[in-house]
């Protein structure tokens, strides 16, 4: 929850007000006594630049542009570490299990107010067989023509491929790669 939208003690009900805690501005409850702080930390979630045969799998979700591909992500659960979850979101949208070839790095996302762990997965052979009520399509983009984008996911996915010597432009999500 952003701080904006937080306007009521989740304790007492009182009114927060704004006040500094740990060298930031945050919204905490002024009455005596009560003691909360919303410190609005960001929620953790996984990422997985899935790759198969020299390719990597982008997804579209329902509800999003046509042209909107990006990587397989998803929220950790309870007792969960980012390593089992990363490889759980592969299985339950690709229906496929994966493995995990190296981490990539963790990517804070201001807008939604989330920290991603990005990991490399290998996916393991057989048909891919989409999560059908969470994702719309999917596609295999060889290394050559993917262009990672500014926000979100994209930066893990620039930084993946420049360890692997490519250096392609970032573009607006949802722009097309270029012809072959």
């Amino acid at each position: 929850m952003s701080l904006e939208q937080f306007d009521f003690c989740p304790k007492c009900r009182t009114k927060l007000v704004e006040g500094e805690r740990g060298g930031r501005l945050r919204r905490l409850c002024p009455r005596e006594g009560c003691g909360f702080v919303h410190w609005n930390n960001p929620v953790p979630v996984v990422a997985a630049i899935v790759e198969r045969d020299g390719r990597v799998i982008l997804v579209r979700g329902h509800g999003f542009p046509e042209t909107w591909y990006a990587l397989v992500a998803g929220f950790l659960e309870p007792d969960e570490t980012p390593e089992q979850a990363v490889l759980r979101e592969v299985e339950e949208e690709l229906g496929l299990p994966g493995e995990i070839a190296g981490y990539v790095g963790a990517y804070p996302f201001a807008r939604l107010n989330q920290i991603i762990f990005a990991y490399h997965v290998h996916l393991a052979p057989g048909e891919v067989r989409l999560a059908a009520a969470e994702l719309a399509d999917y596609k295999a983009v060889p290394l050559a023509k993917l262009r990672p984008w500014p926000r979100g996911t994209g930066p893990a996915l620039r930084d993946w491929l420049a360890a692997r010597g490519y250096y392609p432009p970032t573009v607006e999500l949802g722009s097309a790669a270029p012809e072959e």
